[in-house]
């Protein structure tokens, strides 16, 4: 079979198609549901086909256990160039002094951090999980919270806005080995400045999980944590609009133990076709084009947030500085539960999560996705409306459903050539 024909175009089927219908059917059913419902969720997005062709290309067949030069397996010649692409592409995007790509995940970019910095039984100081810290935050289920004593600060109940003077009193008094600064719902910029000021003050180690705001960083649509973390945790999917997976960015005098501790210490081979994906996302987000859409994200999320507020949600901190927004739907009668499923089926695909309230669900949703279909803040408005409609009326849902359907026909994630 020709190259040019295996690498002929990452939404064709055909091949898999000939070996495995079953499993075509199910590929083919997954984009016409990603096409015709409105993807709220803050952690997704639309990679290029750019992206696809690499993540679907020969370098998937290739062991590569190790680092550029220095690999357990031989034949590595191409892949290391393509590995060492993807480093110095994030260096430069990033302005960082080094970049690890091979994290699996961003689970696994914290965990690295986690081992390069710590031992079992070390305080860590992050936000707590009923206040919008990660499951690698401490989470009694995840590896985090057996293996650290993790304390945990949080938000304003009010602003929900971050508690620094809590954050201080409780680095004052517990003494953490590390300090993590980050969120999956929290709206606002994180003051990076501040959170180094206390690590400082505490003789501790600052770790940004920057899994959500790291593609706005690129775009210079969201300040960076480079110049204050000791180590900085990413995803390369989410608003960066990369393949599924991790990174980690970190200063000259921590890059070995950085290094050592994504391989050999808690992971195996790199997926080298991944790892080439996340350098053409890296290559994309470079660009002007790429400068343009970040800021057209936030921009959108401000027009849903004020939207979702006009028609009465309770939208958490007033509104937003980034990709995504939390509500609470209560206010038009319904909790958050109710309201996903009321929203599901009218066409539009979001997250529930934890609001600065006990035992409080709200929601979270994010512009990335939409915004990389190309809709702008007129068709953010008529979201905000269609949403509102569907919370209020159930019976409403298969009119929103129909709206929706044709929104998004009219703004393919991936429209045919």
């Amino acid at each position: 079979m020709p190259v040019a024909h295996m690498l002929e175009g990452p939404l064709s089927v055909d091949v898999l198609g000939r070996q495995d219908p079953e499993l075509a059917e199910i590929l083919l059913g997954e984009l016409e549901r990603q096409s015709t419902t409105l993807q709220l969720i803050a952690a997704e997005n639309f990679t290029s086909p750019a992206v696809l062709a690499a993540l679907g290309s020969p370098l998937a067949n290739k062991y590569a256990e190790g680092y550029p030069g220095a690999r357990h397996h031989g034949g590595c010649e191409i892949v290391d160039v393509a590995e060492r692409i993807a480093v110095e592409r994030a260096k430069a995007l990033f302005g960082a002094d080094h970049a690890n790509v091979q994290s699996h995940s961003g689970s696994s970019a914290v965990l690295a951090a986690y081992a390069a910095l710590l031992r079992p039984g070390d305080t860590v100081l992050a936000m707590g999980l009923p206040h919008g810290g990660h499951l690698t935050h401490g989470s009694p289920a995840n590896f985090s919270g057996r293996w650290f004593d993790f304390v945990g600060y949080g938000v304003d109940p009010e602003s929900g806005l971050i508690d620094h003077e809590q954050v201080r009193t409780l680095a004052r008094t517990h003494r953490p080995k590390a300090i993590v600064c980050g969120s999956i719902s929290y709206p606002r910029h994180i003051d990076y400045a501040a959170f180094r000021e206390v690590a400082d003050e505490v003789g501790a180690y600052l770790i940004a999980d920057a899994a959500h705001p790291i593609g706005l960083v690129a775009g210079g649509a969201a300040p960076s944590p480079v110049p204050y973390a000791d180590v900085v945790c990413a995803t390369t999917h989410k608003v960066l609009r990369g393949p599924r997976g991790g990174m980690l960015l970190c200063g000259s005098e921590l890059a070995e133990r950085v290094d050592r501790a994504v391989f050999p210490f808690t992971q195996g081979g790199a997926q080298m076709h991944t790892i080439a994906a996340k350098a053409v996302a890296f290559g994309e987000a470079a660009t002007p084009a790429f400068t343009a859409y970040a800021h057209q994200v936030v921009a959108n999320a401000r027009v849903l947030a004020q939207g979702l507020a006009a028609e009465g949600l309770a939208v958490t901190t007033g509104g937003t500085d980034t990709h995504l927004l939390t509500v609470d739907p209560a206010p038009l009668g319904v909790d958050g539960r109710t309201a996903r499923g009321r929203l599901a089926a009218a066409g539009m695909v979001l997250d529930t999560c934890a609001l600065p309230h006990p035992d409080v669900r709200g929601l979270r949703l994010g512009t990335a996705a939409l915004t990389t279909q190309g809709m702008g803040e007129a068709e953010t408005v008529r979201i905000a409306v269609l949403f509102a409609t569907a919370l209020r009326d159930e019976s409403a849902g298969r009119g929103v459903r129909e709206e929706v359907r044709d929104l998004t026909g009219r703004f393919p994630p991936y429209p045919a050539h």
